[in-house]
């Protein structure tokens, strides 16, 4: 059995345990301890709390003995009340007590934070204040139990204004808004507002608060356009709608016979660098903050920027961001579907410390986004991800895959994820087909190090190593500790006859990977029975990893 707890933190706490499936009744708890308990945990950093931590704030500070009996009696009977649901949501040690924030669902509340809870526990109470003073947090708690979260920041382009009021470059101005925000809305990351709406705004001198209280976005693209000579200048800049600030600014120029025909494939690295500036100006402003400060339209970002990044630590950072954005926006599939993904990479990237519960917690995860929406394509690429990647089952990735591509043509992760596998199953052709494809529908992917890693491997697949190791060495140039492009360079080198290339490629994934093993691969990776996995495994022995 599948269970849920339900969750209201404002007013009457309500604690209760619903079965998924629905074959048996859910389960209400009453007790001021319990219901306490479970609130302590949902509202903890990846929903987990020392036991030591839990005995002080809800029995007080009894002497070690007595808490240790308290908690132990209370889990006990908790145990006993929830029957299968107790492991379905709650993971115990010896240390710690960890509530499945996946498995969490925040109901709606009215009234005071946790207004009814008769804990007299001195700790308790100051934890509760102490709550209650921080207005943003507890703003939070009050976003995710109304499902009010607005994750992905909104964004628009104004038609660009042309100053002298020319006919013809007014039109392009407003084309190349338009194939900005088409291209915009092509991403999973970002909620676009139509130009169409910004159209009142291209003929006079822009007011930032008005952009912002108008087209309630937290960032806009504007421009200027004009001529010089025989060229058609576009002044290009991204601005932070919040604050007023330019996060970036460049200049397009274009032959004037030819202009409007050449916009769109030249407006390819304006896209390339709105994403990297809203990735690296999100990153920047959430060092140092808590979880519970980062504003909603940035924490999403900021989790999805740091699961991308090579440091363990930045990848451990983002479960808490996503964490805290599926409590914030619980009935957002993206969301959850994000998380997945970071379950799975913690079990590919060799980083988990028990597979099987963090595959389940993948499929949880993936599960809950299709149930919110089974139409969404993202959460059906994650889904084939997750079934690929961890259960290697191809035959129900490739119909993942293909579901969330016949949804939706232009999901660019759909064509990667496909593309990988392909890949794996020894379909080069296919397989660089699908990655092309993918590089050519996400042009503002923030971690365009990754299209390229898996595009790498595609043409491994197909033979093409000259491309395989110039995309693989493009890739590491942004993030040189991603393993499976290190893989990749390797068999590129070794394929090509680079034998000292590949071996000082392998000496830098060692010194990064040191407890990487090629049995470990044999048993772990989807493709390591196939052609392309005994390619990869040729070159890295011949290259002195064994």
């Amino acid at each position: 059995m599948s269970f849920k707890l339900e969750l209201s933190l404002f007013g009457t706490c309500v604690v209760r345990i619903v079965d998924e499936a629905g074959k048996a009744e859910s389960i209400e708890l009453k007790g001021n301890k319990h219901r306490a308990l479970f609130a302590v945990l949902a509202t903890a950093p990846m929903g987990r709390r020392s036991r030591a931590y839990l005995q002080t704030t809800l029995w007080g500070e009894t002497d070690y003995d007595s808490g240790h009996q308290n908690l132990r009696r209370a889990l006990a009977d908790l145990r006993k009340q929830l029957g299968a649901a107790f492991d379905n949501l709650l993971n115990i040690t010896a240390t710690d007590v960890q509530l499945m924030l996946e498995r969490t669902r925040f109901l709606a509340g009215t009234g005071a934070f946790l207004h009814d809870l008769n804990v007299q526990s001195s700790a308790f109470l100051a934890w509760r204040d102490q709550v209650c003073a921080r207005p943003d947090e507890l703003a939070a708690f009050g976003r995710a139990s109304r499902g009010e979260g607005v994750l992905r920041p909104r964004i628009s382009a104004l038609p660009f204004a042309s100053y002298n009021g020319e006919p013809d470059l007014q039109v392009l101005g407003d084309f190349a808004a338009e194939e900005i925000c088409r291209a915009l809305s092509r991403s999973t990351l970002l909620t676009v507002i139509s130009h169409l709406s910004g159209r009142s705004m291209a003929s006079r001198l822009i007011d930032v608060a008005v952009v912002r209280e108008t087209l309630r976005v937290e960032y806009f693209v504007s421009g200027t356009i004009r001529r010089s000579g025989n060229e058609i200048v576009c002044d290009i800049d991204l601005i932070d709608a919040i604050d007023g600030i330019l996060l970036w600014s460049q200049n397009v120029r274009l032959q004037s016979t030819t202009a409007m025909v050449s916009l769109p494939e030249r407006l390819g690295d304006v896209l390339r660098a709105i994403g990297r500036s809203i990735a690296d100006t999100t990153i920047r402003s959430v060092y140092g903050q808590q979880v519970a400060e980062i504003a909603d339209h940035k924490l999403l970002i900021a989790g999805i920027s740091f699961m991308h990044r090579p440091a363990l630590g930045d990848f451990l950072t983002a479960r808490r961001y996503l964490d805290e954005a599926a409590k914030r926006a619980p009935y957002a599939p993206e969301v959850h579907a994000w998380l997945g993904k970071w379950h799975v990479l913690n079990v590919f990237k060799n980083y988990s410390t028990d597979r099987a519960a963090d595959t389940q917690r993948a499929i949880d995860c993936t599960s809950r986004a299709l149930d919110l929406n089974p139409d969404s394509s993202f959460a059906l690429t994650i889904d084939g991800f997750t079934r690929g990647n961890i259960l290697h089952d191809m035959g129900e990735a490739e119909r993942r895959y293909a579901a969330a591509l016949d949804r939706n043509p232009n999901e660019s992760l759909g064509w990667l994820l496909r593309g990988s596998l392909l890949a794996f199953q020894d379909q080069g052709p296919a397989a660089v087909h699908a990655t092309e494809t993918a590089r050519r529908l996400s042009p503002i992917d923030p971690f365009g190090y990754y299209y390229d890693s898996l595009a790498s491997t595609a043409h491994l697949a197909a033979g093409n190593f000259e491309r395989a190791l110039e995309l693989a060495e493009r890739s590491l140039a942004i993030n040189n500790r991603h393993i499976s492009t290190l893989r990749a360079k390797i068999t590129a080198q070794h394929r090509l006859g680079n034998s000292a290339g590949a071996r000082a490629t392998a000496i830098e994934l060692k010194r990064s990977f040191p407890d990487f093993r090629i049995d470990d691969y044999r048993r772990t990776h989807p493709s390591a029975e196939n052609k392309l996995g005994r390619m990869v495994i040729h070159a890295l022995q011949q290259a002195g990893i064994s």
